[in-house]
């Protein structure tokens, strides 16, 4: 399992991954799965995913290799004229990936071969964009309405963003929300886990400025956790008691 989120804000947009994969308790291991491409001044995506690790693995092989390969493996990420033609690039490949890696193509063997797409960023142009893209190869895309993304293990870091998430808020205070979403899920569930991948994306910069890796052992991040459990026994000790 994983835990991926992408938050729209005014400001531009903010993504976060864990990097634990999950193939029983005998087999934990770490992976990447945040994902670049970028052509400073000119264009900026950032991918998350989440779902089959082969299927996922052999979906940014290809996006990547297209990038670099001759005209005649064209569509490229990298020539696509707007963010919805990039998030159908991304679903059809996606769609065939996974019908060609199940046996015979039949429908009911695609479901092991499942992987769910988050892809946002920017052309220049054009505003910031943010998708959710399905194994269909169908997709949805953020609005004031539905302003964050999660896939994977999504129930235990959903109740925070819901609750504190504001369009306006500052890039500082989306990283602190993202952690305690990520906190949440991580203390309830073994199969998401630390470190962490986070970028940043400041609408109309065009390139990546901020993105780092949080380590188990990061003192901020320590901090909030910290925090956050005990501001959560101090707002349920505060609360009225029932009476019987």
């Amino acid at each position: 399992m994983t835990y991926c989120v992408g938050l729209r804000l005014d400001r531009g947009l903010v993504f976060m991954s864990d990097t634990r994969t999950n193939a029983g308790v005998d087999n934990i291991s770490k992976y990447r799965k945040m994902f670049t491409w970028n052509v400073p001044g000119e264009r900026t995506f950032v991918l998350m995913t989440a779902g089959n690790l082969a299927t996922t693995q052999t979906l940014v092989s290809l996006l990547e290799e297209r990038t670099k390969a001759p005209e005649d493996r064209n569509p490229s990420i990298l020539e696509v004229p707007s963010m919805f033609e990039a998030a159908r690039l991304v679903g059809r490949t996606l769609r065939d990936v996974i019908r060609e890696s199940a046996p015979g193509n039949e429908p009911s063997a695609q479901s092991a071969f499942r992987a769910t797409i988050i892809l946002g960023g920017q052309i220049k142009g054009s505003e910031p964009r943010l998708f959710m893209i399905y194994p269909e190869g169908n997709f949805v895309e953020a609005c004031d309405e539905t302003p964050f993304f999660q896939i994977g293990e999504t129930k235990y870091g959903r109740p925070i963003l819901v609750r504190a998430y504001e369009p306006d808020m500052t890039f500082e205070a989306a990283v602190k929300l993202m952690m305690v979403s990520f906190d949440s899920t991580i203390k309830a569930n073994l199969s998401v886990g630390m470190p962490l991948d986070m970028l940043l994306y400041e609408t109309d910069s065009l390139d990546i400025k901020a993105q780092r890796r949080i380590e188990e052992d990061d003192p901020y991040y320590t901090l909030i956790s910290e925090n956050w459990g005990e501001a959560l026994k101090f707002a349920f000790g505060s609360l009225p008691d029932y009476k019987l």
